[in-house]
């Protein structure tokens, strides 16, 4: 068994109900690049979430799902506005540059959360040909940071967006995760608040494989096949990722494995916060814990539960706790800590 930790939720295995659905799936033989019955359902049931006037594509990863959402909204002459902390700037080697040719401006942000007054003193410029024309502001939900936009916050702006004619694209690598936070269904704060991309993931919150882009502005889809295609994420056997989505969707899979992570989350910060020498640096919304610790200890502690550097500047680290994460091993990482810290 490989050493248990607080580094990712990307280090978690498969919940037991998704390995089934693939292996349900891996039955005889069945057309290829989608045009099968388990992608056919699991498109069905993103429709039932988010109303039938949407277009979906399935991908493989969460880079894959921001390029072809990205690409399809903007040209090579465009920018494209996020969080100095967004995985697009600091975690996807420079694919959506890549792959529009737009330029990235990253907002300097307290909590990862960008907002309307920090986007404004970047549109500028719009019909000006020597500078680069804004086109698409992109937020995460949950950030990078951990924290959650709320419904409201999202809305303010998309509409920033729209009144420059501009797009917002989410990235919800951990989406389930705000949904479970926030208390509403995932339409409430994505289509109806005015995002018009969404890049939907699974594989961090129990699934194996695969992630899903959705167009609530179906026009921007009219190339997104090809640009797909070009991008390598166009998968031949692609029912073993329509076959995840069906119980991830269809039996809330997704709501049962984010609540267990954020109550994991909500657990270690509550023990964390009684020792003494331990700064949290955000609010706990969803399933990670920044917080300042003493630089010695952290070498010693990732031998046992092995976690990431945030900013070692200020030694800040990052916990993400997981589906799979147990209370035993949260309270073993605790008596561990407050051992080193001779409490």
């Amino acid at each position: 068994m490989g050493q248990r930790g607080f580094a990712s939720d990307n280090n978690s295995g498969i919940h037991t109900e998704i390995l089934k659905a693939i292996g349900n799936a891996n039955t005889g033989h069945s057309i290829g690049y989608g045009d099968d019955p388990w992608t056919k359902e699991a498109i069905d049931l993103f429709k039932k979430e988010f109303g039938n006037e949407i277009e979906v594509f399935f991908v493989l990863t969460g880079t894959g799902a921001n390029i072809l959402g990205i690409q399809s909204a903007v040209h090579s002459f465009n920018s494209i506005l996020c969080a100095e902390t967004a995985h697009i700037q600091t975690d996807e080697c420079g694919s959506p540059e890549k792959f529009t040719g737009s330029k990235l401006i990253p907002l300097a942000t307290r909590n990862g959360k960008i907002t309307p007054e920090l986007i404004e003193k970047h549109l500028h410029g719009f019909d000006f040909e020597h500078h680069s024309q804004p086109g698409l502001i992109s937020i995460t939900q949950v950030t990078e940071l951990g924290t959650v936009y709320s419904v409201q916050e999202i809305r303010d702006i998309a509409d920033l967006a729209h009144r420059h004619g501009m797009y917002l694209h989410m990235d919800g690598a951990r989406i389930s995760n705000a949904a479970v936070y926030l208390g509403v269904p995932f339409k409430t704060f994505t289509k109806d608040a005015g995002v018009d991309i969404l890049s939907f993931g699974g594989t961090k919150n129990g699934m194996m494989i695969g992630e899903a882009v959705i167009f609530f502005n179906p026009a921007l889809s009219e190339y997104s096949k090809y640009y797909r295609k070009q991008a390598a994420q166009l998968f031949s056997k692609m029912r073993f990722v329509g076959a995840q989505f069906v119980p991830y969707l269809r039996d809330e899979i997704w709501k049962v494995n984010a609540t267990h992570s954020n109550k994991m989350a909500k657990i270690l910060e509550t023990e964390v916060r009684k020792l003494k020498g331990i700064e949290i640096t955000q609010e706990v919304q969803g399933n990670g814990i920044f917080a300042i610790i003493p630089a010695q200890l952290i070498p010693i502690l990732q031998q046992e539960f092995f976690f990431y550097m945030w900013d070692q500047s200020r030694s800040e680290v990052r916990w993400m706790t997981s589906f799979d994460t147990t209370a035993d091993e949260i309270h073993n990482f605790v008596k561990l800590l407050r051992k080193l810290l001779n409490e």
